[in-house]
């Protein structure tokens, strides 16, 4: 259902019957993980006009590995991270 490297794609896959008998597939929900637990790989400094794509594929060799960088910043609001040049970010080892 979703990619290898989908930030769901380790998470549950469940099943609810609907009242009419349908079947309905859908993931649990995904816990936001605490950055400062997860292993570090990397710091980097923003840039002017870096995004989490970019800095992704530059430390991680996959711009869809954005959403990694993101729980180890504990971000919700992934483009807030870029915004600002100079802000360090940390980038986690990669988890299976």
């Amino acid at each position: 259902m979703f990619d290898l490297n989908s930030r769901y794609s380790a998470i549950e896959t469940a099943q609810l019957t609907l009242p009419d008998g349908r079947i309905v597939a859908y993931k649990r929900r995904r816990f936001l993980p605490q950055g400062r637990e997860l292993p570090l790989l990397a710091e980097v400094t923003v840039v002017d006009g870096d995004r989490l794509d970019l800095i992704s594929d530059r430390t991680l060799g996959n711009p869809l590995l954005f959403w990694r960088v993101c729980d180890a910043n504990d971000a919700m609001q992934p483009r807030q991270l870029t915004q600002e040049p100079n802000q360090t970010l940390k980038v986690p080892v990669p988890q299976v």
